[in-house]
């Protein structure tokens, strides 16, 4: 297991390079990869059983945690049963951990299941999708929060048990289905669409930026495609003019057309997007913040991927779009300076950690220059330099709302 602060390991089980890597030609080909199948609306889970029948599978494994079978699990039997499905019910333990996907791995393989249907949020999806791979059957996505883009990849961050990043699965299959029903993200507390839309922003920015540098390779090690990165800019621009409006239609349990748009950006625009247009520095940033478990035990993967955004934007030195992301980032309630991660930059030995974890992630390598520990650090203090001036600017109501004071 790898120590903290060492946190990005690509896993050998499945190697995307030996498949979509570098040609004969010497050429990186572009790849673009996708479910077989998105649906999203109000109530779709009750067509759970239609939708199964593409896959020919009458039993079949549901991956949840307790809360949420106490919520969903009727629903779920009723609904697989009347479509002559028999549901598998198998408990999620909270961490995306090799020792948890092995546990299930044991309990599922004598059960005879024809697919895993992952139930919950960003850590439940991607241990069900490692699972299946596993098992050698496909993963069907049913995220109860819009809180992530894990939903429609095809690739898992794995944890510790301990909760710190230690490195990232990739499978030569997406899900087979993603199934978004926007009732029951709508019934989910605010704080969650909102660290989803703080995960979405970073994919128009990390794809521009891939698209640029000419050297840069995606998470299947090809070149990013000019369809993800169109596909990133829409995500941004949906997520600016309807984000805070689509908060607010959470926080009133209503789903509307608002909502609908920023549900599909945070899971299906940023979950192409950053997949076949790349990931850069404001990954690489904020999954490093996990080696630190004051940040981990209280925040969410968008809230950290946020800060990672307004880093990678002062590492370019683009200090306007900076500013315009951190007021957004401020209305909707998203953490923009490190006193909102429990974090102080007089804090050394935190920022050291977070610097030297930043730097062992694979893909900084596609930021446009040379990245070292000096400008990681001085782009963490110049974001949250700008962040403090946002707050004392204009306030910070709807961070102090989401989070409780």
């Amino acid at each position: 297991m790898n120590q903290p602060g060492v946190i990005m390991e690509i896993s050998a089980a499945y190697s995307p390079s030996e498949i979509f890597g570098v040609e004969e030609s010497g050429q990186v080909p572009r790849v673009f990869i996708a479910p077989s199948r998105y649906v999203q609306g109000p109530g779709v889970v009750n067509g759970m059983g239609r939708y199964l029948s593409l896959l020919k599978c009458d039993r079949v494994a549901i991956l949840i945690s307790r809360r949420g079978r106490s919520v969903e699990g009727e629903r779920f039997t009723a609904v697989l049963e009347a479509a002559n499905k028999e549901p598998i019910f198998t408990e999620f333990e909270g961490e995306c951990s090799t020792e948890e996907i092995e546990t299930k791995v044991q309990e599922l393989a004598t059960k005879t299941v024809g697919c895993v249907i992952a139930v919950g949020g960003g850590k439940c999806i991607d241990a069900g999708k490692a699972i299946a791979f596993r098992l050698g059957i496909p993963s069907v996505i049913v995220p109860t929060l819009a809180s992530n883009d894990a939903p429609c990849s095809a690739l898992s961050v794995i944890y510790s048990t301990a909760g710190v990043s230690t490195g990232v699965e990739f499978y030569p299959n997406s899900p087979a289905l993603v199934v978004v029903d926007t009732e029951i993200i709508a019934a989910a507390p605010e704080r969650y669409l909102v660290s989803g839309i703080g995960d979405a922003m970073a994919t128009w920015y990390e794809a521009d930026v891939c698209l640029r540098n000419p050297s840069a390779i995606t998470a299947v090690f090809a070149r990013p495609t000019l369809a993800s990165s169109a596909i990133g800019s829409v995500c941004a621009s949906t997520l600016f003019e309807q984000g805070k409006a689509a908060a607010g239609a959470v926080a009133n349990n209503r789903v509307d057309a608002v909502l609908e748009n920023v549900v599909e950006a945070n899971t299906l625009l940023s979950g192409l997007g950053f997949e076949s247009g790349g990931v850069a520095a404001a990954h690489g940033i904020a999954q490093s913040y996990t080696a630190l478990p004051t940040v981990h035990a209280n925040y969410l993967h968008g809230e950290m991927v946020a800060m990672g955004t307004l880093a990678q934007l002062m590492m370019e030195e683009r200090h306007s779009e900076a500013k315009k992301v951190a007021q957004f980032f401020s209305d909707v309630g998203l953490p923009i300076h490190l006193g909102q991660l429990s974090l102080a930059p007089t804090d050394t030995a935190a920022l050291e950690t977070i610097v030297e974890a930043a730097l062992t992630f694979p893909f900084m390598s596609n930021m446009p220059m040379a990245v070292d520990a000096d400008m990681v650090r001085q782009a963490i203090l110049g974001a949250h330099a700008l962040g403090r001036q946002i707050s004392e600017e204009y306030g910070d109501e709807s961070y102090r709302r989401l989070h409780g004071n």
